[in-house]
């Protein structure tokens, strides 16, 4: 039976694909009773729309999947703590769990800047858990933000010297 890194390894592979594509490196697994429903990998750029995030993609298609927005008993694995968008459909769609692994010092919604999943007056409570494989999360963030700064620095060069 697959486990929580398992799930999250596929979710980097995800990321990778938005990588690919130019997207930061944000990845979305959504599994039901242990097997992966839907995935999803970030295309804002791509898809000219700014809710097209991982999770977002993959709440969609677990949704289409099941033929129903409620996700109850799902849970979701995504490279990059969730923002608050992202926690608002999340907890609309009554997930069970949300398993992050890198958390996100300037947007995140599960307890680095907000934590909308401890409010208690709301009628759903998801679990969440966060740091799974966070190092190599954040490593893939890293290369990809680092790699965005030197193409920068070598376009501004190259304008320089024309």
């Amino acid at each position: 039976m697959p486990d929580a890194t398992d799930f999250m390894r596929l979710a980097l592979a995800e990321a990778e694909l938005a990588r690919a594509a130019g997207e930061v490196p944000v990845g979305a697994v959504l599994v039901h009773e242990g097997r992966v429903i839907a995935t999803g990998s970030n295309a804002p750029i791509a898809l000219h729309d700014p809710s097209a995030h991982a999770e977002m993609r993959a709440l969609r298609a677990a949704a289409s999947a099941l033929a129903n927005y409620r996700l109850p008993g799902c849970e979701l694995y995504v490279t990059l703590e969730p923002c608050a968008m992202c926690a608002g459909a999340i907890l609309h769609a009554r997930l069970a769990k949300v398993v992050f692994a890198a958390r996100d010092p300037k947007t995140g919604a599960a307890g680095s800047v907000l934590d909308l999943f401890a409010i208690p007056q709301l009628n759903h409570h998801t679990e969440i858990v966060g740091g799974v494989l966070a190092e190599e999360a954040s490593q893939q963030l890293r290369t990809f933000f680092a790699e965005r700064r030197q193409a920068a620095k070598q376009a501004r060069q190259a304008r320089a010297a024309d």
